[in-house]
């Protein structure tokens, strides 16, 4: 997966789009967000047929399951190079610890690392980061 020429332009404008969309999982939760960054990147994107289809992170692995990935997060991350998170650039995929201590995915936009949020996106600051992986 290579980068467009274009992808910073396209990125921007994503965020931008969703900066204000609440948490909602199937439709705008860390897995679709993070997987709408790498498509409006590279302009390859995994999830489109997943939204709509789940309602709760519970569903979300039982969808994972039915699709042979046992785990939605390795389904978006597939074919990402895993880099130390203290080299994540803008638009890479950052892991943190989310709610209840489950792994959330945010996009790395500069100093700054984005997550889904119940009001729109919010800051992840930068030491939360305990994986990350670079899109090419």
């Amino acid at each position: 997966m290579a980068k467009l020429i274009n992808w910073h332009q396209r990125l921007t404008v994503y965020i931008s789009e969703v900066a204000r969309k609440p948490l909602r999982p199937g439709h705008h939760d860390c897995l679709i967000f993070a997987d709408g960054a790498i498509e409006a990147q590279t302009g390859v994107g995994r999830m489109a047929p997943w939204i709509g289809h789940y309602a709760s992170f519970a569903a979300g692995f039982d969808l994972a399951r039915s699709y042979g990935c046992d785990d939605p997060f390795a389904w978006v991350l597939d074919g990402l190079e895993e880099v130390s998170p203290a080299y994540a650039q803008v638009g890479d995929i950052a892991m943190f610890d989310g709610i209840d201590g489950l792994p959330a995915l945010a996009v790395v936009a500069g100093a700054h690392v984005y997550t889904v949020h119940d009001r729109g996106l919010r800051p992840v600051v930068l030491t939360e980061v305990k994986r990350a992986w670079r899109v090419c």
